[in-house]
């Protein structure tokens, strides 16, 4: 129970959240193989606010799916920084990166210039897109409440999961999906 506990604590370090519960909690999403299931949303790219639909992002090749928890956080922004970074590598291997977050499109059209760098879109995730991808962060605390988890998927041409990593910790989110990725491309 205290290693539980001490992973717990680290995840919250990780995603910079205060008040993570100890009852918080990350589990298995969607597996590899299942349908994506397609939604249209409100995203934003470099501060402008468009609509998104997965199927249309689909039919330009592999989306990488990035679920985090909220915007301007440590772990979040970390993260964003990492995709950004690698957003090049991703596109030389046909996939278009989205992040999504049950934040609202103004918080993220800014984080989209501030820390997505004007790289890559991210994207308002409501409670349908939530439960259909199945990243709700679990806590009982009330702040936490329609907070997504951090998943990450890699979703082929077809639409299907072909990857998917959940994990609090942020760190292995881009390495993995970029290495998802390029293992599509050499086949």
């Amino acid at each position: 129970m205290r290693m539980a506990i001490l992973k717990l604590a680290a995840a919250a370090a990780a995603i910079g959240i205060a008040g993570f519960a100890a009852s918080t909690s990350v589990l298995a999403a969607l597996p590899v193989g299942a349908k994506a299931p397609d939604f249209e949303t409100r995203g934003a790219l470099a501060g402008k606010v468009f609509t998104l639909k997965l199927s249309d992002q689909l039919k330009k090749g592999p989306v990488v799916l990035y679920f985090f928890p909220a915007a301007f956080t440590p772990g979040c922004t970390a993260e964003a920084r990492e995709f950004a970074e690698a957003t090049d590598q991703f596109k030389a291997a046909g996939a278009t990166v989205i992040g999504m977050s049950a934040d609202p499109i103004d918080k993220l059209a800014k984080f989209s210039t501030e820390e997505c760098r004007d790289k890559f879109a991210v994207a308002s995730a409501g409670p349908r897109v939530i439960a259909g991808y199945q990243v709700a962060l679990k806590s009982e605390n009330p702040a936490l409440s329609g907070k997504t988890d951090r998943t990450s998927y890699v979703i082929s041409k077809t639409g299907n999961i072909v990857y998917a990593h959940s994990a609090m910790d942020y760190r292995d989110h881009v390495k993995n999906t970029l290495a998802a990725v390029q293992s599509m491309k050499s086949r």
